[in-house]
């Protein structure tokens, strides 16, 4: 399905200055909100116990503050709705053994006088495997992006290796700056979700990245920025329908998805509209503050065909008998 004309080729990096500018702005607001509010590390990560309770009417909030406040464990703990007024979460972090092996049962017991209930879920972390567990997710997104700066710089070169890890990284902190914005645990779901936003802003970089690999050899222009307008042009219709697409079924699950998946869904669609703008607007014209060199890409790119045909021509003279 073609949205675009393939013919027509708009002026993207005529108006990427316009595009960096509101960039640096998401960028720098993104880390002024990680050093002020900072993130906001759920149980996963930072230890403690989740308990998610359904009554049968509302939930009186009140009542269950005061049931739990009776005990030294939960004294402090959060009371919130989860989703409605009948269901809610408790949430207290540090030791829960005073509270004994069955955690779900001791809660019902402190609980028993604020109205009927079932708990549907009880999910405990130690503080030692929370801090593993957040280390280990720091390595992920890391080692993550290692693979993706060599991987391209295999595949195509290492100025398109750092244009596409600079775009990356860039991708990750907007996705954080909308997590401590909108106050988002930081759970394993949550780092599932960054992780899912690199890969699908990786696809759409090595989309465009491939097809400038090509405009470079079959472009009559010899300007990069024009080459970088054909490419974007050329793959447009494609990035659209991909990106709407996908936002579509994460729209779909933020709204109708529950407030199990809401954090998760809000990250994925920040990342989608972050990662296919960064495609057009970061990537691409970093190979420009890179001095990426057309002619000395094309001058390699003739020795390679030479050497080719070289190897063949041999290799046919010796098949033949002819030396």
């Amino acid at each position: 399905m073609q949205i675009f004309s393939k013919a027509h080729v708009y002026d993207f990096m005529g108006k990427r200055h316009i595009a960096l500018a509101v960039a640096a702005i998401l960028f720098f607001g993104s880390i002024f909100l990680l050093f002020t509010k900072g993130l906001n590390y759920g149980i996963d990560f930072s230890g403690g116990t989740l308990i998610q309770i359904k009554y049968d009417k509302k939930a009186p909030l009140d009542k269950i503050r005061e049931a739990l406040y009776k005990d030294e464990t939960l004294k402090n703990a959060s009371v919130t709705e989860f989703g409605s007024e009948e269901e809610i979460t408790i949430r207290f972090s540090g030791s829960s053994s005073n509270l004994g092996s069955d955690i779900g049962s001791s809660v019902s017991q402190l609980l028993k006088d604020t109205g009927s209930f079932e708990v549907r879920r009880v999910d405990v972390v130690g503080p030692k495997v929370g801090s593993e567990l957040r280390q280990k997710g720091m390595m992920a997104i890391a080692m993550s992006l290692l693979g993706i700066l060599l991987y391209v710089a295999f595949r195509f070169e290492w100025r398109f290796a750092m244009a596409a890890i600079f775009a990356e990284a860039y991708d990750v902190v907007i996705a954080l700056g909308a997590i401590c914005l909108f106050r988002i645990d930081v759970n394993l779901d949550i780092l599932a979700a960054v992780l899912t936003i690199i890969g699908y802003s990786l696809n759409d970089k090595i989309i465009i990245f491939d097809r400038i690999r090509e405009s470079i050899n079959t472009s009559k222009n010899s300007a990069l920025d024009m080459i970088i307008n054909e490419s974007v042009s050329a793959t447009l219709s494609r990035t659209i329908l991909t990106s709407v697409t996908t936002l579509m079924v994460v729209l779909t699950l933020f709204l109708y998805g529950g407030d199990m998946i809401h954090g998760f869904s809000l990250v994925l669609l920040v990342g989608i509209v972050g990662g296919t703008l960064s495609s057009i607007y970061i990537a691409s014209p970093m190979l420009l503050w890179f001095k990426f060199s057309v002619e000395k890409y094309r001058a390699k790119e003739a020795e390679k065909m030479k050497a080719k045909k070289e190897r063949e021509r041999h290799r046919a003279m010796f098949e033949k008998g002819v030396v």
